[in-house]
């Protein structure tokens, strides 16, 4: 029995599902936490609120990828790519799962703009699309290169001592490294000025506001 195919409308209420799982769901991992099996360290009130804001800031960073993968995924022109897409959308999952669990223990929420971020990063993943695989798949590169380096920022910036923290953080940067390698190694192509740049400015001001709201 071969599977149905799915049609456009398909495609769009499973975009919406993802959506609201995303933005207002309580996401699932496959994977646990890399940092399940350390303690939570001793924060005082100052470090707990800094260190909750960089993981709001790295969870809104996951509703972004998941919102771009979706984007790209529904108006990707080739199915293999289309396939490859949902895949790294999974895996982003277990990142947004473990930015949110580790919120929780922080006794912080996630940013209340998340709705807008994702809106903005699914349109311009589904721009990407319909520019062809190619530049898909290089926002993609160029996407988990910015990621890789703020993140390693953020390790640099936790508490010294939460280490729970930050091994969220190691395992999420060695997952966006591959990310990218794969990306690059199907065809993902480097973007042209102003491009990467207009991405960059645009990810201060997600993380500047995600910090504080």
């Amino acid at each position: 029995m071969t599977a149905r195919t799915l049609t456009p409308l398909d495609r769009l209420l499973s975009g919406l599902e993802r959506a609201l799982e995303t933005v207002a769901g309580t996401p699932q991992g496959n994977r646990p936490s890399p940092g399940a099996t350390i303690a939570n360290a001793d924060l005082d009130d100052a470090e707990r609120r800094h260190a909750a804001g960089l993981m709001r800031i790295n969870h809104t960073g996951e509703v972004c990828a998941q919102a771009l993968y979706d984007g790209q995924a529904a108006l990707a022109r080739r199915e293999e790519n289309r396939v490859h897409l949902r895949e790294a959308a999974d895996e982003e999952t277990d990142h947004l799962a473990w930015c949110s669990e580790r919120l929780k223990e922080l006794d912080s929420r996630p940013s209340l703009f998340n709705p807008l971020w994702y809106a903005g990063s699914y349109a311009i993943g589904a721009l990407a699309a319909l520019a062809g695989d190619a530049v898909s798949l290089g926002f993609v590169v160029e996407t988990e290169h910015q990621v890789e380096a703020h993140l390693a920022e953020h390790m640099d910036r936790l508490p010294a001592q939460d280490e729970r923290s930050r091994a969220v953080l190691r395992q999420m940067q060695a997952d966006e490294v591959r990310h990218a390698q794969n990306a690059q190694a199907r065809g993902g192509i480097d973007l042209p000025f102003p491009i990467p740049q207009l991405m960059h400015a645009s990810s201060m001001v997600m993380k500047t506001v995600a910090y504080r709201v």
